[in-house]
């Protein structure tokens, strides 16, 4: 693997724990900043706002900046941040460190994909991103449990320092091996530009399919922990383990998308979200029984997170003259998705839907999400246009 592309799966690596990671130390923080646990969640929250809210803003603002410059200031922001989460004396100075990486969290991964397409041929671009978007599953199969474990070992703030570690390990790495120039035609085009690409109905379609998607998985996966164990009669010590399967099926399946997205892209990504209303369907039948449950999950991981790679790899291809804002709010549509759909979940349980139910409501938003993939591709077909050429640098 080059060692540019590694390094920024690095970095990928870095920003997904210090995101996950704090539902491990999560009863800790509360503890010793004397906040109640509901208290406490609100770091959650407050991360998935500057995500989809700062990320775009600074993609924007820092468009005329060379891309390795940036990424290496989004590195030297998170593992600043880190430090103040790790030396944070209160609950109010945690949340704005919280947010402040954030922020650089939701600009890095639009422009980090940008960059590795540049690394590779076109017929690799899809396993580029595939690379960058694995570093969140890969964190929440290592890098959460081994951020919990120092925070169980050491308290709470050891973690935040570890995770600021991690970061400038890989903000080093990146300013040994990434290219000066990588991603340099990102750079050229006006920011007039950024915004009328947003109306491309490839681009427009694209986040709409990934708030659904995300609105279809999370409205379950936010409750897969009591749907297995009151549905399915989970042994409690057995949790942790399928939830470990569902990361490792969720990495493998990102890694499938990607060399799906450059061999057919639009094909794939639709034949990918066709499985994923399928494997929704499957764990409502397979619910009451642990095995087959436990291989259901497992499944529905990898084709949950296979349609990344696709979908971001057309948004970069249709946004190719004017990269940076498109690319950054793939992750906003994200967290809008996983915010609407926690809170959709939780408003059918409190009505009496049932955990058992929940993945019949994620089948119905992928059966929209397909439904619009497949509109846009006619659209798309009939119209006879071509991606746009990269803009000069």
């Amino acid at each position: 693997m080059p060692l540019p592309l590694l390094s920024l799966f690095l970095a990928a690596f870095a920003f997904g724990t210090a995101e996950f990671v704090i539902a491990g130390v999560l009863p800790d923080v509360a503890a010793g900043l004397d906040v109640s646990i509901p208290v406490a969640g609100y770091l959650v929250t407050g991360y998935a706002i500057g995500i989809a809210i700062g990320g775009p803003l600074l993609a924007v603002a820092t468009k005329k900046l060379s891309r390795k410059a940036l990424i290496l200031l989004l590195g030297g922001v998170f593992t600043f941040g880190q430090v103040l989460c790790a030396i944070a004396p209160d609950f109010g100075l945690l949340m704005a460190a919280r947010v402040l990486v954030s922020v650089v969290h939701g600009t890095y991964f639009g422009i980090a994909a940008i960059v590795a397409v540049t690394l590779v041929p076109k017929d690799k671009r899809g396993f580029a991103v595939a690379l960058i978007l694995s570093g969140l599953t890969v964190s929440n199969i290592l890098g959460v449990p081994a951020g919990t474990a120092i925070g169980n070992a050491f308290g709470w703030r050891a973690t935040f320092w570890a995770v600021g570690a991690l970061g400038l390990v890989a903000t080093i790495a990146i300013a040994l091996f990434l290219p000066a120039k990588a991603g340099a035609s990102a750079t050229a085009g006006s920011f007039l530009r950024e915004f009328k690409a947003l109306g491309r109905q490839q681009i427009v379609t694209s986040l709409f399919i990934a708030i659904l998607v995300m609105i279809g998985q999370y409205s379950l996966f936010t409750y897969i922990a009591p749907l297995l164990l009151e549905v399915t009669q989970l042994d409690p010590a057995a949790l942790p383990w399928v939830l470990l399967l569902y990361g490792v099926g969720s990495t493998i399946g990102v890694f499938i998308g990607g060399r799906l997205a450059d061999w057919k892209l639009m094909p794939s990504l639709m034949v990918i979200l066709c499985a994923q209303a399928i494997s929704f369907v499957a764990l409502y039948f397979a619910s009451p029984y642990p095995m087959v449950m436990a291989v259901a999950v497992v499944v529905w991981g990898g084709v949950n997170f296979a349609f990344g790679s696709p979908l971001q790899s057309r948004v970069l291809a249709w946004a190719a003259d004017a990269p940076n804002l498109a690319s950054a709010l793939i992750p906003t549509g994200f967290n809008i998705g996983i915010a609407a759909g926690a809170i959709l979940g939780a408003t059918l349980l409190d009505s009496g839907f049932g955990y058992r139910n929940l993945p019949l409501l994620g089948a119905v938003a992928l059966v929209g999400a397909f439904a619009i993939a497949v509109l846009s591709y006619v659209l798309e077909q009939r119209s006879g246009t071509a991606p746009p050429v990269p803009a000069a640098a």
